[in-house]
């Protein structure tokens, strides 16, 4: 796997757990950059084994309260289908975290550092503009409510289209393919038409907004 993907993985993963503050990234490790993203997955897998096991508890209640009644046998098979998902979800975050450090032996690090630190600092640095881009071409959505694994493919992207000369098309392509890892199911066809807004927008091409908003998969919402 080439170094600059994973150092696209690393920034996306550890940006909410890293200093905000440029000057304070440049003194971190590779180690710490890892560290922090394998705590971002961490946090995700607690979070969606919650939500499992919530909704284990809802289908389990809704039998015992009616077990004749076949609308509430439906929902609870939906719940217990639910909760199968999540957890398998949780899983695979469990194995990606396995994944990282392997991936990073197996890379150029000092590439990989000095990509993914040049990703965190130009995004932090530049953080005010990038979101004010992307909220002006969100169609009926506001970034604040995306979630937060959505926000931040959307910021490295930009930050690679408007700051470091990535090609549109590679950095767009980039955050589809990290988002079908780590986003929702749809979450990478909705970053993907946000991206490409974002890319008429620098060029100065006007987006049908209406249409697009027709046509746009609900994100994830936080």
């Amino acid at each position: 796997m080439q170094a600059r993907r994973i150092a696209r993985e690393l920034a996306l993963l550890s940006l909410s757990q890293l200093p905000a503050a440029p000057e304070k990234l440049q003194t971190k490790q590779l180690q710490d950059i890892v560290l922090a993203a394998v705590r971002t997955l961490t946090s995700e897998v607690q979070d969606v084994l919650e939500t499992a096991a919530g909704e284990i508890e809802r289908g389990s209640d809704r039998l015992l309260s009616s077990e004749t009644r076949a609308t509430d046998l439906q929902s609870a098979r939906a719940m217990v289908k639910e909760a199968i998902e999540l957890t398998q979800s949780a899983i695979n975050r469990v194995g990606m975290a396995l994944e990282l450090p392997e991936f990073v032996q197996l890379t150029n690090q000092q590439e990989v550092r000095h990509y993914a630190l040049e990703l965190l600092t130009v995004t932090q640095r530049n953080r005010p503009q990038i979101d004010q881009l992307l909220s002006e071409n969100l169609v009926d959505w506001q970034l604040r409510r995306l979630a937060r694994i959505d926000q931040d493919i959307l910021r490295i992207a930009v930050t690679e289209m408007q700051y470091l000369g990535v090609p549109d098309k590679i950095a767009i392509n980039e955050a589809v393919e990290v988002a079908k890892r780590y986003s929702s199911e749809e979450g990478h066809k909705f970053i993907n038409g946000v991206l490409r807004r974002v890319s008429n927008a620098l060029k100065g091409i006007p987006s049908d907004a209406e249409t697009e908003a027709a046509e746009a998969p609900e994100p994830t919402e936080l």
